[in-house]
């Protein structure tokens, strides 16, 4: 703090030398005054003092031209536009509040443990609101080098996939591969996939992806080897799986509606039972 006041002290400002000038006050327009606590941890720790007074002396720039700013629109703006503008205020006002102490009881309240079992019964419950808008797909692939010493190894042990038994293989040579995934458990977008096998495209996708298809894609230096375990067309009823995470927020919004819709009506009930709320 007392940085700042030595700063803002060293400025040869006309706001600074005023006869109607507050205590610790840094800068004055008009009626209204900045003063050197409102600049506290204005200046990051180490700041160089050169710095530091091109930050206080910008910071204090532009506080004067919103006060001027300001003033200035008080001056020109109509009575029905100041009082519209107004009523706005009051209003973004009440809402702060309201979204403030609305958070806070959520935040008390509100059960967001979701057991499997509960997101499984949404999920029969509604199952048609949760069709695909994309292709879905299983697979595994790897992209190495045509000439990597140990390729045919790695090719039949890909087809051949044991990933429990052969963990300590493929965590030994999945570090050699230029990109590789291999849980073909989980469910993956196409869009996604296009990124990690650039060959495909949505032109020729539907010559590769197809349940239960292995395929070699080359390129001059690489080869990609792909097996498509499972996929799914667009407009299907998608895979709990694969919705799991959407349906555990789904339930916990529903979850935060009904607390926030009970809550306004007991505040309600309540104000009227203690006649703090009447309607004449």
């Amino acid at each position: 703090m007392r940085l700042f006041v030595y700063i803002a002290f060293s400025f040869v400002l006309f706001t600074f030398c005023t006869p109607q000038r507050e205590e610790n006050a840094v800068a004055r327009v008009q009626d209204k005054f900045l003063y050197a606590s409102e600049l506290d941890d204005l200046v990051p720790p180490g700041t160089s003092e050169e710095d530091s007074v091109r930050i206080v002396k910008n910071y204090l720039d532009q506080w004067a031209k919103q006060q001027l700013l300001v003033d200035k629109a008080l001056q020109n703006l109509s009575e029905e536009k100041q009082k519209e503008f107004q009523q706005l205020i009051e209003q973004y006002k009440r809402d702060l509040y309201i979204k403030g102490y609305i958070e806070q009881i959520v935040q008390r309240e509100l059960d967001t443990v979701v057991t499997t079992n509960q997101m499984i019964r949404y999920y029969n419950e509604n199952r048609e609101n949760f069709k695909t808008n994309s292709i879905l797909v299983k697979l595994r692939y790897i992209h190495l080098p045509k000439n990597h010493p140990k390729f045919a190894l790695i090719q039949q042990k890909f087809n051949n996939f044991q990933p429990k038994k052969e963990a300590e293989f493929w965590n030994t040579h999945q570090l050699q591969f230029k990109t590789s995934a291999l849980n073909d458990s989980i469910w993956v977008e196409m869009n996604q996939i296009y990124k990690k096998l650039p060959f495909l495209n949505p032109e020729n996708r539907d010559n590769y992806i197809i349940s239960g298809k292995s395929f070699q894609m080359p390129d001059s230096l690489d080869v990609y080897l792909v097996k498509i375990n499972q996929a799914l067309p667009i407009n299907s009823v998608a895979p709990f799986e694969f919705v799991k995470p959407t349906i555990k927020e789904v339930i916990i919004n529903s979850r935060q509606r009904e607390l926030v819709k009970k809550f306004e009506k007991d505040i309600t009930n309540d104000a009227i039972k203690t006649k703090k709320y009447e309607i004449y």
